[in-house]
């Protein structure tokens, strides 16, 4: 399953960045943005790009659901 997560963009270099979600870091490139991003926005994170731009609610949103549904019990 391929999944896209809710990251916020903790440094930008050029159109490389570092986004963090629970102190998890992933490198994430910029290329497929348009939107003009800075640190601190949320961006949704997928296979190593970032491809969308909410706000932080939306992302807190969105992991709350995610949270409930890959819960660890779950996953046996």
């Amino acid at each position: 399953m391929c999944v896209g997560v809710p990251m916020r963009i903790i440094s930008i270099d050029g159109t490389d960045a570092v986004a963090e979600i629970d102190g998890v870091k992933r490198e994430a490139s910029l290329m497929l943005m348009a939107d003009e991003l800075r640190v601190g926005d949320y961006v949704i994170v997928h296979a190593g790009f970032a491809i969308s731009k909410l706000d932080e609610d939306e992302a807190r949103e969105t992991l709350e659901m995610m949270r409930e549904v890959f819960k660890p019990e779950d996953m046996r």
